[in-house]
């Protein structure tokens, strides 16, 4: 490819309001953050309970680091494997109500390594056409084929996994999806997966923390057994507020992740002190159970707000509310014009989310007080007011 083709290509992306660019944040992450010389509510962050900057998990990320340097120095395999990984897996596994659970480097590298090890050519992977990209190019790593089912749709997937032979079958969805903010019917995809002799997986990364009696996410809110979704990934960087990610299952699917999960077996263990942050973040999770009731609080509050102001909103119980506005120049423009009231919200455009549906996607977190979210509805009311065809998308 020459260096013209390169040019071309990023000309098309401005030319059709694809183009990104990376804010840039000065300060600590939490609700409010500073960008240059300005400050700003910040309404998409991942950080869904508060605690990447939570002084206990800083406080153990300090004394660990202290005790156990920075860098971890070689793959879990060779001598980077240490005692706070362990720990860290043990909690993990006790958390989600398993056998045993698996750090990774990042989510990415989880659900790419967990379907390399399991899959091939023979089998076949039945995936939401709205699941994380992370899942799709697990999928397209492993040699498996591809078979999308419209978002939600089980019969849909009931006729593929009817329709389709192959040696094994794997569904695989999110949990609560990124884009949308709404949550998988696990029982039902259950039911599917044993009349059909398929596993069950699920990415979890936007529900663990968050969802769940006490916070173990999208699985344990909807009452499923680890026999059920045999394969539950989530991420420690989103309601964690730290780094990395974990898979866990029975004693036989880690150990053949050990075995087989190239993504685990050659690449350089965590830093063992943000294994440490992750333990004292679980303890917080443990300890502060009202965090999550804010948090689900602060979703009523904003919903109902909306509702009352006809801001059209997304059917989402989760942190993730999203205004689909349609066309990405729309949505830039308004993210232009929350960034002048002093509201931080990232305007999502394909190919993160499908063509025709770029959108706010607002994400709230247990951080943020009642009069923040009051702010952020204001300013959403000035923006319907100013841009109001940005607010009649026709898919709605």
């Amino acid at each position: 490819m020459t260096a013209w083709d390169l040019r071309q290509a990023l000309d098309t992306r401005r030319q059709e309001h694809l183009y990104r660019q990376r804010p840039l944040v000065t300060s600590a992450q939490g609700p409010a953050v500073s960008m240059g010389d300005h400050q700003y509510l910040c309404f998409c962050s991942n950080d869904y309970l508060g605690l990447a900057a939570h002084p206990e998990v800083r406080r153990a990320f300090l004394q660990a680091a202290e005790q156990y340097g920075v860098g971890a120095t070689a793959s879990h395999l060779i001598n980077g494997h240490m005692q706070p990984h362990q720990e860290l897996e043990e909690r993990l596994a006790k958390l989600t109500n398993r056998p045993r659970a698996l750090l990774f480097s990042s989510g990415y590298m989880a659900n790419l390594g967990v379907m390399s090890a399991l899959l091939g050519k023979q089998d076949a992977v039945f995936a939401d056409r709205l699941n994380h990209a992370s899942l799709i190019d697990g999928v397209a790593l492993s040699g498996a084929k591809s078979v999308r089912f419209g978002h939600q749709d089980l019969p849909h997937l009931a006729s593929r996994l009817e329709s389709v032979r192959a040696r094994r079958k794997l569904i695989v969805t999110d949990g609560i999806f990124s884009m949308d903010g709404d949550a998988a019917q696990l029982p039902a995809l259950a039911h599917l997966a044993a009349a059909h002799d398929a596993w069950l997986m699920v990415d979890d990364a936007h529900g663990i923390g968050v969802a769940g009696q006490t916070g173990a996410g999208t699985v344990e809110a909807q009452g499923l057994s680890d026999e059920q979704v045999p394969i539950l990934m989530a991420t420690l960087g989103k309601a964690m507020g730290t780094f990395g990610a974990f898979v866990a299952g029975s004693e036989q699917l880690i150990e053949t992740l050990i075995q087989f999960s190239r993504t685990y077996i050659y690449t350089t263990a965590l830093p063992p002190a943000l294994a440490v942050a992750t333990l004292a973040s679980l303890e917080v999770l443990r300890q502060e159970p009202g965090r999550r009731e804010h948090l689900n609080n602060l979703i009523r509050r904003f919903r109902h707000q909306a509702s009352e102001n006809q801001l059209p909103l997304l059917a989402s119980e989760s942190p993730i509310q999203a205004i689909i506005v349609g066309s990405a120049e729309d949505a830039l423009q308004l993210n232009q014009f929350l960034l002048s009231e002093g509201i931080l919200v990232t305007a999502i455009r394909p190919p993160t989310v499908p063509r025709g549906t770029a959108r706010l996607r607002i994400t709230l977190s247990a951080a943020h007080s009642n009069e923040q979210i009051d702010r952020l509805v204001a300013s959403l009311i000035k923006a319907k007011q100013k841009l109001p065809g940005s607010f009649n998308y026709a898919g709605q």
